[in-house]
């Protein structure tokens, strides 16, 4: 007979299979040199064109902050954090950006969130 802990490990456990197993959200903060947002939006143009056809992405969208146009929002929509783990080792290997680094002011940051259900 199961006992009520047991059946709470379980459901951590499937709670925990389900996180894996959904979309989650990646924002990649990106602040570019102000001479730079030019050759910054002819370059994200073409980078982005291959980041969206990646598998498993989802959508993918640019946040310009309205105040700074030098200071952009990544809001990438991924099928699992399988598929971005995939993506990052794909922009860190054969698909690097090496035009990218000249252009920024400050170094990217990248925040990955899952969705919560409560």
């Amino acid at each position: 007979m199961e006992t009520t802990f047991s059946l709470l490990f379980e459901a951590a456990d499937d709670r925990d299979a389900i996180l894996a197993a959904m979309a989650i959200t990646v924002l990649l903060e990106l602040k570019f040199k102000p001479d730079a947002v030019s050759a910054a939006r002819e370059l994200m143009s073409r980078t982005l064109q291959v980041t969206r056809a990646f598998d498993g992405n989802l959508h993918t969208d640019v946040l310009v902050d309205s105040d700074d146009e030098a200071h952009w929002i990544i809001y990438e929509l991924w099928d699992s954090v399988e598929h971005d783990e995939a993506y990052r080792a794909f922009r860190a290997g054969e698909g690097k950006v090496t035009e990218l680094p000249p252009l920024l002011a400050a170094p990217p940051v990248k925040t990955r969130y899952a969705t919560a259900d409560f």
